[in-house]
């Protein structure tokens, strides 16, 4: 029952993305309009301002995190699939830009509070990538940000010490003066990613 509810969370989840970009597209120019590979245009209506924890414990902005193009992706670090996979390629992304000459910030967003302390998500990250951000928070802080990016997730049974969380797989690109401009979906490989932010960097 979980799955289907996920699923159609995630249709639900595009058919908005849709809406959005049919509304950016006739209310003026998008400078990004060559680097989309999909039917979005940035705006105010994904992301926005947040308050959550770093892996040092401390409470952090959206300005503190993104200082430069970054890679957001949320998940949790109990994920036995999605997740290890999403981020490595997101982490290759972020090199295979570096060889390019720009830099790129990889960002962790844990929508599992109950069990991803900063200790924790400061391991995972820590595994990842050397220059991956993990963030995660209260119920409260955690629940906020996921509502401003449209995201999904529904944990299982949490008398389980190992239970699940159902999710959805985006990776979203934020640039610092934009904010967010476009997401990616999980089968995009390194190299296109690196490729079409490659575009948005060079267009910003």
């Amino acid at each position: 029952m979980t799955r289907i509810i996920a699923v159609v969370a995630t249709v639900v989840l595009l058919v908005g993305l849709a809406g959005i970009w049919f509304v950016s597209q006739n209310s003026g120019g998008d400078q990004f309009a060559q680097c989309r590979g999909g039917a979005i245009a940035g705006g105010a209506e994904i992301g926005g301002p947040f308050e959550l924890v770093n892996t040092d414990g401390d409470t952090v902005t959206d300005q503190d995190v993104f200082t430069e193009p970054s890679l957001v992706y949320f998940g949790y670090t109990f994920c036995p699939d999605a997740c290890p996979f999403d981020m490595a390629r997101n982490a290759e992304a972020v090199d295979l830009l570096a060889e390019r000459g720009m830099s790129t910030t990889p960002v962790f967003i844990s929508i599992d509070p109950h069990r991803d302390t900063p200790e924790v998500v400061s391991d995972y990250v820590f595994y990842l990538h050397e220059r991956m951000i993990g963030l995660t928070g209260s119920e409260e802080q955690v629940a906020a940000v996921s509502k401003s990016y449209r995201t999904y997730y529904n944990a299982q049974d949490k008398s389980d010490p190992y239970y699940l969380v159902d999710h959805s797989t985006f990776t979203y690109l934020v640039m610092p003066e934009q904010g967010f401009v476009e997401f990616f979906r999980r089968d995009l490989s390194a190299a296109d990613m690196a490729e079409r932010v490659s575009c948005f960097v060079e267009n910003a």
